[in-house]
């Protein structure tokens, strides 16, 4: 089989584009999630799955073609390493988190359910890409 020149690049682009939409449905989910009636457990826990996946998304946007454990460690790295940043405090950390972006790029509170759903988030993102973004099969 033989692949396209650019496939590389629309495969990055449909990656990314991906982390994107995830990033829209988490800042939906705040936005919305109580108006439409969803539970405090859905939209808390929610955003961070949704978190977590983009984590992922992203990471695999950069280097598609890496190994998939070595591209879930770095997810799964990135995303521990942001929630125990949040156990450090200093002015202008704490300034950039009082903002809307540090917050929702930072947070403001450390908890350990965070980590337990950014890595489920991580783990369905992978699930997904796994199955929907197939690596092309390499000939001899």
């Amino acid at each position: 089989m033989i692949d396209h020149p650019h496939s590389d690049y629309f495969r990055r682009l449909g990656l990314a584009a991906s982390a994107l939409a995830v990033v829209v449905a988490g800042l939906a989910l705040r936005r919305y999630g109580y108006a439409v009636g969803l539970p405090f457990l859905i939209v808390k826990y929610g955003g961070s799955i949704l978190w977590g996946s983009m984590v992922y998304l992203v990471v695999v946007s950069v280097a598609p073609f890496r190994n998939m454990r070595l591209l879930i460690g770095v997810a799964c790295a990135t995303a521990v390493i942001v929630e125990l940043i949040r156990l450090v405090h200093f002015p202008v950390l704490d300034e950039f988190r009082a903002t809307t972006a540090g917050a929702l790029l930072l947070g403001r509170v450390f908890s350990p359910w965070n980590i337990s759903c950014y890595l489920a988030g991580i783990a369905l993102a992978a699930l997904i890409v796994a199955i929907v973004v197939r690596r092309p099969e390499r000939s001899s």
